[in-house]
């Protein structure tokens, strides 16, 4: 059996603005398999978890996408979602150009936008390449990525308990 990093129970306590009932009929949600929150408030609009799980994501396989909200790291829009009633509304707050300029600024969505970069530009994410995982300890991983014939090396090691991770290329070291 598999360990969650949240039990669905804890995401309710530790998210901002996530409450049940935002997942409920009485926000037009009837799927009691999606909570309706931004992956953002899921995480308590904590910028570091947030960044680590984002780098999770990117070094795993295939191609990542990122929401636009997500791009810029958004919180739950409670606004819109009891404007709306509609449960899924609540990660889709629609940005002005002047809060995105604000948006962009944020060391969080900055440090994104490199990863991003990175991710985009280094061979060792190549799709025919191969991926290992490693995990040192509960709280840590350490996911290395390689191009096809394995001369392009990616790989991050994080630790989710001290909140801190070093990615590095072909043996240099980048921080996002």
């Amino acid at each position: 059996m598999s360990r969650l990093i949240i039990q669905p129970k804890k995401l309710y306590q530790i998210g901002a603005n996530v409450k049940k009932k935002y997942s409920s009929a009485e926000y037009h949600n009837l799927d009691i398999y999606q909570i309706n929150t931004t992956y953002y408030s899921a995480l308590g609009n904590d910028d570091k978890k947030y960044f680590l799980a984002r780098l999770l994501q990117i070094f795993a396989p295939g191609i990542p996408q990122i929401y636009y909200v997500g791009l810029l790291a958004g919180e739950n829009d409670i606004k819109l979602l009891e404007k709306t009633k509609e449960g899924r509304d609540i990660n889709h707050h629609y940005y002005e150009l002047d809060e995105i300029e604000k948006q962009v600024q944020r060391p969080v969505v900055k440090s994104l936008i490199k990863l991003l970069e990175f991710r985009n530009s280094v061979p060792a994410f190549d799709l025919d390449g191969s991926i290992e995982v490693e995990t040192p300890s509960e709280h840590e991983i350490v996911i290395t990525r390689m191009n096809k014939d394995k001369t392009k090396v990616a790989s991050a090691h994080v630790d989710l308990k001290n909140l801190t991770y070093q990615v590095k290329y072909n043996d240099q070291v980048f921080v996002f």
